[in-house]
């Protein structure tokens, strides 16, 4: 159980470094653009920013509460929502690109940092379904 314990610690500091960076990236982008412009594009840019933060909030306080947990089920379920809402950010990174940002070196940084975060992942699922049978 110990190995568990130790990848839950190093999957929920993975999950704070990327609600940190997205968090940045997002006051970023929604800040470089007046709140008060009603340009249809600042309003995307704006909604995409919004939205990357909510899901990379989302994914460390899934991770903490899927690494408190022993239900089985409950853990399924939200390591689900966790794989999901990484693909959301990796969407949310299209999308700011797509939406013309011109500061590509930003969603790289975090495409990188979803990577990083996707492997660790992979191995604390896998040692949450070693330890559950």
């Amino acid at each position: 159980m110990e190995s568990a314990n130790q990848n839950s610690l190093i999957i929920y500091q993975k999950s704070l470094a990327l609600k940190d960076l997205s968090t940045a990236i997002a006051r970023y982008f929604s800040s470089e653009t007046g709140f008060f412009e009603q340009e249809k594009k600042t309003a995307l840019r704006h909604d995409i920013a919004y939205a990357l933060f909510t899901d990379a909030e989302l994914i460390a306080s899934t991770v903490r509460r899927v690494s408190m947990s022993s239900s089985k089920t409950f853990q399924s379920k939200h390591l689900t929502f966790v794989n999901i809402m990484t693909r959301n950010i990796l969407a949310y990174c299209k999308g700011l690109e797509e939406d013309g940002v011109k500061e590509k070196e930003y969603l790289n940084l975090l495409r990188r940092e979803i990577k990083t975060f996707r492997s660790y992942f992979k191995q604390w699922r896998r040692s949450l379904i070693s330890y559950d049978d």
